[in-house]
């Protein structure tokens, strides 16, 4: 397995927040038997962005795509991420490393969630 997926949320302190995150990750993996798929995060929860991808170079991963499960792209995406994948990239040149768009802003996600919404009036 050369190739690894990790889903990047922003963590919270009630370890019960990451259950729905925890539960996207083993369905993913479900369907990506031969992808490592894990779940990192930026703050107040482990593992972090970078303990992750050192995890998965250390298993002889060498591509790496980040997706970044928020709804949109604020500053944590717009500057927190991209700090942190040039300071990965510094520690593991030969890693390929690609970042995808916030999760939210995915045509079929805003689908999803715009079913869900409608459903919720239950009419």
């Amino acid at each position: 397995m050369t190739q690894g997926l990790i889903l990047f949320a922003h963590g919270a302190r009630a370890a019960s927040w990451a259950a729905p995150f925890e539960r996207l990750r083993d369905t993913t993996q479900a369907q990506l038997p031969g992808c490592e798929v894990a779940l990192a995060f930026l703050e107040l929860m482990t593992p972090s962005l970078p303990d992750t991808v050192d995890a998965m170079v250390a298993r002889g991963i060498d591509r790496v795509t980040v997706v970044p499960v928020f709804l949109g792209q604020g500053g944590h995406l717009l500057r927190d991420l991209p700090a942190l994948c040039e300071t990965i990239r510094a520690v593991h040149p030969g890693l390929t490393l690609n970042v995808v768009g916030a999760i939210g802003e995915d045509p079929g996600v805003q689908r999803a969630m715009t079913d869900y919404c409608v459903a919720a009036l239950g009419i």
